[in-house]
């Protein structure tokens, strides 16, 4: 989810979900919406189970995709060949379309053009536990953003590294059913006025959908990123949670739609590929090469990106002619 518009980053304190930790949020916003849904949709009986039949619905989710040949564990599929022209049109189609809008005070899914979105400030990645986690799984995702942070600094050129609470902009939360909703409520009462339909959407996450990412913009200028938070539910098993953080903390890097013509992607929502592929990685660093500027246009944009594809491809060690 994008959040523009911003008007203020204040410091947000939050006691009770898991010790005390300080983050920096956006004051207020107008939102858009990044998120991972599964499938099959969940059986009625399943909509108000407790968290122990959540845990098993999702284990259920998850051993069906995989066992129908989604949720795939290789990045760089033989099977799948794309190479410049692919990049391109997928590049348009994640970078420059937002995957939801706001109607209501509530998120509609409806893909629509927009500019070019990306972080241009140092990105500080925290984490934030629900006392629901036991501690050998906290310490193993905490490892796994580690790594994965470290990646995306890799492919972005960012100055992107873990951070103490105090100086967090990119809080990744790990939370179940029950601490969404406290998380939630001591949000609303520390700060009234941040956006409330953000609030809610974390309070109240649809069964549905795995995980979903919240990217607030730069006060005056909506095109440059400021802060995100990203909710990955505490219920999911290993596979499911681990692609939840690749997918969202990917997203959240300005690459916040999902298209189904995507392939070999992990921005689809077909779940045919459970983490960031190779052809992920390129789109990446397109998005990141400096011929390019916030706030461009799908116009503006596309004359730049055959050579921007071909330049992105060679830093990734792959050869242009031909394909991957």
């Amino acid at each position: 989810m994008r959040v523009s518009a911003v008007r203020a980053v204040v410091v947000l304190s939050l006691v009770a979900i898991a010790g005390c930790e300080t983050i920096r949020l956006p004051e207020t916003s107008t939102p858009v919406v990044s998120e991972t849904p599964p499938a099959p949709p969940p059986a009625a009986e399943d909509v108000a189970a407790p968290d122990d039949s959540l845990a098993r619905f999702y284990a259920s989710v998850e051993d069906g995709l995989t066992a129908s040949g989604r949720m795939r564990r290789d990045t760089a599929p033989a099977d799948i060949p794309w190479g410049v022209p692919e990049l391109v049109h997928n590049f348009e189609r994640i970078a420059l379309y937002d995957e939801y809008v706001e109607i209501g005070g509530r998120f509609v899914r409806r893909a629509m053009p927009a500019t070019l979105r990306r972080w241009e400030r140092p990105v500080r990645v925290g984490l934030l536990f629900g006392e629901s986690i036991p501690e050998a799984v906290k310490a193993a995702d905490r490892a796994y953003v580690e790594n994965f942070t470290s990646r995306l600094a890799e492919l972005t050129g960012l100055d992107m590294t873990m951070a103490g609470a105090d100086d967090t902009n990119f809080l990744v939360l790990f939370l179940n059913r029950e601490e969404q909703e406290r998380f939630a409520d001591r949000a609303a009462l520390r700060l009234p006025g941040f956006e409330p339909s953000v609030m809610r959407a974390i309070r109240a996450t649809p069964i549905d959908t795995f995980c979903t990412a919240y990217a607030f913009s730069e006060p005056e200028d909506p095109d440059r990123y400021a802060a995100v938070l990203v909710l990955v539910k505490a219920e999911h098993p290993e596979l499911t949670r681990h692609s939840c953080i690749e997918e969202e903390m990917a997203q959240a890097m300005g690459l916040p739609n999902d298209y189904d013509g995507a392939r070999p992607s992990l921005f689809n929502d077909s779940l045919e590929f459970a983490f960031l592929t190779t052809h992920d990685e390129v789109l990446l660093r397109m998005l990141y090469d400096p011929r390019l500027e916030p706030g461009m246009t799908a116009a503006e944009a596309r004359p730049l990106l055959p050579a921007i594809a071909e330049d992105a491809m060679r830093a990734h060690g792959l050869t242009v002619a031909g394909g991957v």
